[in-house]
């Protein structure tokens, strides 16, 4: 079965590993089915882990490698970061404003808590889709990087790629469903959309392996970008609301073990 995986197409096969990478993310959201009543102080902690989760996922996942990516191409690391995640968090911010305006415009008779929340999971969600197309991106440029025979570019380092990719997602399933759950979705709906936010990989993976060229380019600048919207959503939504438990200490243990089983996860298979 492996032998034939690896006699395929490196496209072919850069669009089965981020498949693989895909359905990590599907397991990691189905924890929500995990949790058969809502408890404030454990989707509290949750809110505080998917922080925790994805300030790590943003340098060790994306500002790290994208330094990396900038120089062996060339650019200007510092510069090429800066404008990237500058320019994400900007995204969210101005996607923020919108939304607001959207709301006095268009009233609905429902709770003001309810907004928030909504527009808490919008962001939540935009933030961990943006941090998974240049995920997918790079390992299907791994893949491309066969065909055009660029040096260093093997199965195994592509392979080795999508497997940590993968086992990376685990944890950020988990960090987008329940939250989700916390804000009152079933668990039908929390596990979709958290298994949702993945689906983007293998599409990206496909167009990373396929544009390899022009893909390398941007990469770095994408990687950084998706850092900067993960960023601005955990300061402005995540970690502000998991501090409104009145174990704001507990919950704040529950960000830094988010931060750790990402950081782990990162350099050990980085």
């Amino acid at each position: 079965m492996i032998n034939k995986i690896l006699s395929l197409n490196p496209i072919l096969q850069a669009m089965l590993a981020t498949l693989f990478t895909w359905s990590i993310t599907a397991i990691g959201a189905s924890f929500v089915y995990f949790f058969k009543k809502i408890n404030k102080n454990i989707m509290d902690g949750m809110l505080g882990f998917a922080g925790g989760v994805m300030i790590a996922a943003s340098f060790f996942s994306l500002i790290a490698p994208a330094v990396t990516m900038a120089e062996n191409l060339d650019l200007i690391p510092w510069l090429v970061v800066f404008i990237g995640f500058f320019s994400g968090g900007l995204l969210l911010f101005i996607g923020d404003k919108i939304y607001d305006i959207y709301e006095k415009k268009h009233p609905k008779k429902i709770h003001e808590t309810k907004k928030t929340s909504m527009k808490r999971c919008f962001m939540l969600i935009s933030s961990i889709t943006l941090h998974n197309i240049p995920e997918g991106m790079a390992v299907g440029v791994a893949f491309g990087s066969i065909v055009y025979g660029l040096e260093g570019a093997t199965l195994a380092a592509a392979w080795t790629l999508a497997l940590g990719i993968g086992l990376q997602n685990f944890p950020e399933g988990t960090a987008v469903s329940m939250p989700l759950r916390r804000e009152g979705f079933s668990r039908n709906k929390a596990f979709f959309l958290g298994q949702l936010s993945g689906i983007v990989e293998p599409i990206a993976g496909v167009i990373g392996a396929l544009l390899v060229i022009k893909v390398r380019i941007l990469l770095p600048f994408l990687l950084a970008f998706a850092a900067g919207a993960m960023i601005y959503v955990v300061v402005e939504e995540l970690i502000p609301e998991s501090q409104t438990n009145k174990k704001k200490d507990l919950m704040a243990m529950f960000t830094l073990i988010g931060f750790s089983i990402m950081m782990i996860l990162d350099i050990a298979l980085g």
